[in-house]
């Protein structure tokens, strides 16, 4: 065997011994302690569908995929020529009501005043006849005057309740349609990123029809799956890390949120096909809203990595999961995206 050869040979030997050993450590650094429960996932959050209320037309739509927006923040405006139009005339009729309604108090404090000058008249007349100075006569139609001015009186209080609750269904209406136009201004109800435009300008869109898709990130997560001897021991609130595949030598912080309270078969593109045959229990983790909100221009969802969950809480977190990304620390820095 010649000389060359003999030392490809043992280059080769070294070679496949340094890659083994390699192999080894690097296997029993990344091995974990038995209180501690690992499985495959990606980040995820939950949809939220900006929808219309009412069938009307998209006038404007003012953000774009992608664009970060806030709680509160105008996103969407739909056409409200007509109920502008049915604001203004219902707005009129509460005037128009409310002018009766004055009429009708004017009404009844002229009546009061009838009538007082009426029972001044029919006293008066009482003690003529009594004296013997008066006429019966004129006494009766005196009466009958205070009568007739006493029922008017009730029949204008009446007419006042009526006029009082048509002022407030006029009211009430006003209000209804206000309402509908300030509906009409669709706005974000979480902090989130705008994952699909769903409308253009001008299209009619149904009642509860969507304009736009947002991914709320005040709640963002991982889901893993486990067997049920470690999903038993899991605790909702226990201590949890994510390590994901953009985000190479640190791990994220986070916490239990979830914990399936019955089985079922892990998804295909989580496990093997030989631990799909298990039923595994569903685990959330969630990423606390402060991490999130100082990463917050850099979170996607759908980054691939790893969940880890303490099953005893005693448990030390290996050394490659104790290298936190911290909230405005030096990882931020860091082009991944967590």
């Amino acid at each position: 065997m010649s000389k060359t050869v003999q030392m490809i040979i043992i280059a080769a030997v070294i070679a496949i011994g340094g890659y083994i050993g390699y192999q080894h450590w690097s296997a029993a650094r990344s091995a974990l302690p038995s209180g501690i429960a690992s499985g495959n996932g990606r980040i995820e959050a939950k949809l939220v569908d900006i929808a219309a209320k009412e069938p009307l037309r998209v006038k404007q739509i003012l953000v774009d995929e992608g664009d970060l927006v806030k709680p509160g923040q105008v996103v969407v405006r739909m056409d409200t020529v007509t109920l502008d139009a049915q604001l203004a005339e219902a707005k009129l009729s509460v005037v128009a009501k409310q002018q009766q309604e004055a009429v009708s108090r004017a009404t009844i404090g002229k009546r009061q005043a009838e009538i007082n000058l009426a029972k001044t008249e029919v006293k008066r007349s009482t003690a003529l006849v009594r004296e013997r100075a008066g006429s019966q006569r004129e006494l009766d139609v005196r009466q009958m005057a205070l009568a007739t001015t006493t029922a008017g009186l009730a029949e204008e209080e009446a007419k006042l309740r009526t006029i009082e609750q048509e002022v407030k269904v006029a009211i009430a209406t006003a209000a209804t349609i206000q309402t509908r136009i300030d509906d009409a201004i669709l706005k974000s109800p979480v902090t989130g990123r705008v994952l699909y435009k769903l409308a253009e300008v001008g299209e009619v869109i149904a009642a509860g029809g969507k304009v736009l898709t947002l991914t709320n990130l005040s709640d963002v997560y991982m889901e893993i799956f486990l067997p049920s001897a470690q999903a038993a021991r899991i605790r909702e609130g226990a201590e949890a890390r994510l390590t994901l595949d953009a985000l190479p030598g640190v791990a994220v912080a986070g916490y239990v949120s979830f914990v399936s309270p019955e089985a079922q078969f892990t998804p295909k593109q989580v496990e093997t096909k030989t631990e799909r045959d298990k039923l595994m229990f569903r685990v959330k983790i969630r990423v606390p809203e402060k991490m999130v909100e100082s990463h917050i221009d850099v979170v996607k969802t759908g980054v691939r990595g790893v969940g880890y969950v303490k099953l005893d809480n005693s448990a030390e977190w290996p050394a490659y999961l104790q290298n936190l990304v911290k909230p405005g620390g030096e990882q931020a820095s860091r082009s991944a995206k967590p």
